[in-house]
């Protein structure tokens, strides 16, 4: 053993290992021929997939350092992949797992919304990340491939913070996955949310331009400030309800900012009640003793074209009922009985304006 530690630091030996346990995995060069399930997906995030139990850190590693190869020729993390390539895995020697392995979602967890041969969407609960990472072993993601182990392919379309409820979807084939991201990306897809805001919004509609910058806090955690030179971030707010202490608001992305949505409400001076980040603390341990145990945001209208069947679709997933409770014990009776308001969404990203200063059912509309 030590021979070998010896050799893989002096380069003389391609072997990455990773533990003294007994070696579980491949310790040969493997070659794979990428199908259409596998194609358009990059070749860092499949082998990831197809590496289990190796770091990310090494895999980066094995890419920088040309052991892994694409054609025979060298790559960089960002390369997609294409039916037919030919990719060169190298010899990785990974320690048998010990931990514990994914639980899948129950079907309670699951609360389909839609599930057809191109994706699945799901009512996601509040506390559940989308996937793991930082401290947390498993996401949804893993779960979900954990309840379904012959899906040839599962991956996120998008993202949810972990606190936030509502839809989230899912890919089954490389094709849905490709077609979704562009959609997502020309704006095409139509997000709406349903948040509580502290005090009372302005009436009427809004259109708040602000840019924003993502930075990384003292505490290593990751967070988002406005700033004139940050990426542009355009969120449109509906007031539903107004009462003298909150504002029942929906709220939709025409640009998709990570924490988009609770930055721009705290920059109004409104921030979502029980956001732990951009929020007023105060307040929400105020709403805490009043029954609000977390962030009151909720995922809950998706607008799009059916990637498989060119149909447009809309999805909608009415509030979970502890956020629906505690919104009737202000805004009174009938807040979270109906879905989220529909109106007519905006068809595309408006010109720059200036600032403006379970019940848990789901149903395809």
């Amino acid at each position: 053993m030590n021979d070998l530690r010896n050799s893989l630091r002096s380069g003389s030996a391609n072997i990455v290992e990773f533990s003294d346990r007994p070696a579980a995995s491949d310790v040969a060069v493997r070659h794979a021929d990428i199908d259409e399930p596998h194609a358009g997906q990059r070749i860092d995030n499949y082998l990831i997939r197809t590496l289990k139990g190796v770091p990310r850190s090494h895999i980066y590693r094995l890419i920088r350092d040309g052991q892994v190869r694409v054609n025979g020729a060298r790559c960089n993390n960002t390369l997609r992949l294409a039916v037919g390539d030919r990719v060169r895995i190298p010899p990785v020697r990974v320690a048998a797992p010990t931990e514990r392995q994914a639980r899948p979602l129950t079907d309670g967890e699951l609360s389909i919304v839609l599930e057809d041969e191109w994706l699945i969407v799901i009512d996601k609960p509040a506390g559940m990340a989308v996937h793991g990472g930082s401290g947390i072993a498993f996401g949804a993601i893993e779960r979900l491939r954990a309840a379904r182990p012959a899906a040839p392919m599962l991956e996120l379309v998008h993202r949810l913070d972990r606190e936030t409820s509502g839809l989230l979807m899912f890919a089954k084939k490389r094709a849905t996955l490709t077609a979704l991201h562009a959609a997502w990306g020309d704006g095409s897809v139509k997000k709406r949310y349903t948040a509580l805001a502290l005090g009372q919004v302005p009436k009427g509609r809004q259109v708040i331009d602000v840019a924003l910058r993502k930075y990384v806090g003292r505490d290593g955690e990751r967070r988002v400030s406005v700033d004139p030179e940050g990426q542009r971030a355009v969120t449109i707010l509906l007031p539903q309800r107004i009462s003298e202490r909150a504002s029942l608001v929906t709220a939709e992305l025409q640009t998709g900012r990570t924490h988009q949505i609770r930055v721009h409400l705290a920059h109004l001076g409104h921030p979502i009640l029980g956001d732990p980040r951009y929020g007023d603390f105060a307040a929400n341990r105020d709403w805490a003793r009043a029954g609000l145990r977390r962030m009151f945001l909720h995922a809950g209208e998706l607008r799009f074209t059916h990637p498989g069947t060119g149909r447009s679709t809309v999805l909608v997933a009415a509030l979970p009922a502890d956020l629906s409770a505690v919104a009737e014990s202000v805004l009174g009776p009938g807040v979270g009985t109906a879905p989220v308001p529909q109106g007519a969404p905006s068809s595309s990203l408006p010109a720059r304006a200036s600032a403006h200063k379970r019940s848990g059912n789901a149903s395809i509309l």
